[in-house]
């Protein structure tokens, strides 16, 4: 395993020190090891989501280049997103 060298600030340190008098982490890189876990979740999920919403983009062009879609009266819009958020059999 790599042996690195990590600055951080005092407050950062105070915190981590406090994690492991805890006994939450038994020393400092285990703290390190667990946020880096963490930040590559996070940056996991955060690639998810933009590639559902690039999917769901998409779709959407697709199903207006194709007619797919219906025309809102701006009035109108409250109600129509009302109605798309109730179930199926429920509609006003």
């Amino acid at each position: 395993m790599a042996t690195h060298n990590v600055v951080v600030p005092k407050p950062m340190e105070q915190s981590i020190d406090e994690l492991v008098n805890t006994g939450r982490y038994q020393n400092f890189s285990e703290v390190v090891r667990a946020g880096i876990r963490m930040l590559l979740e996070h940056e996991a999920a955060d690639a998810a989501r933009l590639e559902a919403l690039r999917n769901a983009t998409s779709l959407g062009i697709m199903q207006v280049e194709a007619g797919q879609y219906e025309d809102v009266d701006p009035a109108n819009l409250a109600t129509y997103l009302d109605n798309l958020a109730r179930p199926a059999g429920d509609k006003a």
